[in-house]
């Protein structure tokens, strides 16, 4: 809020619930019941999620449209191939996904449909041979780019069907980055309470071992008196940490207050790098100056925040429900290869 907002006392203007917002908040109250009993939790709480809402729509609308997977697109579409070692792999691939079989079962008139491709990309730098005009150069590091662990677990009916249930997705898992804030408060605040608790009683043992005769003779007077120093200062800094923390009975709007600014702060809880390369038809990393050949690819890779180290690359495809291959089949010739 502005100083004009302060000195007038101008409100914001108030934020339209969306269909879309109504089932992001009806979501966020799945997640946390208890924000239902925050004041103003609906009011505090669109203006947030609207926030959301349009940074990651950008994000999701610079996306490359989706790319039809198939054994027939393999060879002329740069990122099928780049994603598949081969085309008879495409299908076999993608029907694993016990999603994508669900969802075909439950869309019994659909045709095809359009999927987010999930992969493990590794990058490798590897020696090669180059030849440049008439010379060839032997031991050259190249970089290779390798894709597995493909995995669909999110389908749409449309394109846009699906780039909306993106955004969804992605707003649902910044709220539960506030919720994990939240809970993470709250484990602080028991800890530090059972801390305090310890301190305490070592501090009352302390007063107590200096009655009777060790008071009256002096005995371990200057190392209790330190001991006593160091308690009563650890006290008052655990004291400081839970008043920090706001009181237990401020609870809600703690909560209330963490979610929006989590919510209102997208950017700071998403991990997407668009990455562009230059490949050749061996998935070999190339300059553009270097060689008219190979194809420009342009996809996300994103990092999870269940594990902050592994980053996944994504890619919009179409499926089409005849290239569908039966699960059972499909675990069949898998279990060929588990020894």
């Amino acid at each position: 809020m502005g100083i004009l907002d302060r000195l007038f006392g101008t409100r914001p203007k108030s934020v339209p619930e969306t269909p879309q917002i109504r089932a992001l908040i009806e979501r966020l109250l799945v997640l946390s019941p208890s924000l239902r009993l925050a004041d103003g939790f609906r009011e505090r709480v669109t203006p947030a999620l609207t926030c959301s809402i349009d940074y990651v729509s950008h994000l999701v609308s610079e996306l490359p449209q989706a790319h039809e997977a198939s054994a027939s697109t393999w060879l002329d579409d740069p990122y099928i191939h780049a994603f598949f070692a081969a085309a008879d792999e495409v299908a076999h691939i993608l029907s694993r996904s016990p999603e994508l079989h669900a969802w075909f079962e439950s869309h019994s008139l659909a045709r095809e449909t359009f999927a987010v491709l999930g992969m493990a990309m590794t990058e490798r730098r590897v020696f090669g041979v180059e030849q440049v005009g008439d010379t060839v150069h032997a031991d050259v590091v190249r970089t290779t780019l390798s894709f597995d662990d493909h995995q669909v677990r999110v389908c749409g009916e449309t394109e846009a069907d699906l780039r909306e249930q993106i955004v969804q997705r992605v707003v649902e898992q910044i709220a539960l980055e506030g919720l994990a804030q939240i809970s993470a408060d709250e484990s602080r605040r028991d800890a530090l309470v059972q801390e305090r608790a310890l301190l305490k009683t070592r501090l009352q043992l302390l007063t107590r071992h200096g009655a009777g005769t060790h008071k009256m003779l002096g005995e371990r007077a200057l190392s209790n008196a330190a001991e006593r120093i160091e308690l009563e200062a650890a006290i008052e800094a655990n004291e400081r940490e839970i008043g920090a923390l706001g009181l237990k009975t401020d609870a809600l709007a703690h909560e209330l207050d963490v979610i929006c600014d989590v919510l209102s702060h997208p950017e700071r809880h998403t991990n997407v790098a668009m990455k562009r390369y230059r490949l050749n038809a061996m998935n070999v990393v190339i300059e553009a100056s270097a060689t008219p050949d190979g194809a420009e690819i342009v996809f996300p890779l994103a990092q999870l925040p269940a594990s902050p180290l592994v980053e996944r690359a994504f890619s919009l495809v179409r499926f089409a429900r005849s290239d569908l291959v039966p699960l059972p089949t499909i675990l069949d010739k898998d279990s060929r290869f588990v020894i």
